[in-house]
């Protein structure tokens, strides 16, 4: 698997990721919320730098003018509820992209510490043959992501796969790397120090739909 480490420079990226850490500035949810779509413009920008163009010409009111487009068929697909708007991020730079949703969320069986992935809700447009970015912004054990990578593929086979995440923990990237296919591209705008014995990112940022969206029941 190849991984994109974003955050190594110094760039605005650092600047918004250091406010959706912050706990007095997380109590403004849309405040919130505005910073992860930067992110998530940041991080298209980034990826676009990686796909397939095509040479096109433009005609201007004075001329003709020769360029390149996209010419990957691109398909967003975030994982309910807290990647919408890491989503919007990328929906705001891939515009003519189409766009797929999956609920994925963990289930305590028996009201422990031990958890089982449960992939539900799934609302994708067809991805044979089209690049696909599946976007989510906590990789922590990286167990919802594969889940889901799996029941995407059960039918239909992107020609290429790129996972975005904000903030991602060593065991989450470790468990991707041993799961996925060597040609599946990892982009991680920040890489914490690990997960805590209840499995979430240390020093994280807390729960990120919660933050966004409101406390769930």
């Amino acid at each position: 698997m190849h991984i994109h480490y974003l955050s190594e420079e110094n760039t605005v990226l650092n600047h918004f990721l250091a406010q959706i850490r912050e706990v007095t500035i997380q109590k403004d949810s849309m405040r919130f919320r505005k910073n992860i779509e930067r992110i998530g413009e940041i991080m298209a920008y980034e990826l676009s730098k990686t796909l397939e163009y095509e040479t096109i010409n433009i005609q201007t009111p004075l001329g003709i003018k020769k360029t390149t487009q996209i010419s990957d068929k691109i398909v967003l697909c975030s994982i309910l509820r807290a990647g919408l708007s890491l989503h919007t991020g990328f929906m705001n730079v891939f515009d003519a992209a189409d766009n797929g949703f999956v609920s994925a969320y963990r289930h305590h069986p028996n009201n422990d510490d031990e958890f089982v992935i449960k992939v539900e809700y799934q609302a994708a447009p067809d991805l044979e043959d089209k690049s696909l970015i599946l976007i989510d912004p906590m990789l922590a054990t990286g167990q919802s992501i594969v889940a889901v990578l799996e029941k995407l593929n059960a039918e239909e086979k992107p020609k290429r796969i790129d996972i975005a995440v904000a903030i991602a923990a060593p065991e989450g990237v470790q468990y991707l790397q041993e799961s996925l296919p060597e040609n599946v591209h990892l982009w991680v705008a920040s890489l914490d120090e690990k997960l805590n014995e209840k499995n979430y990112i240390i020093p994280g940022l807390g729960d990120a739909g919660d933050l966004a969206y409101g406390i769930k029941l």
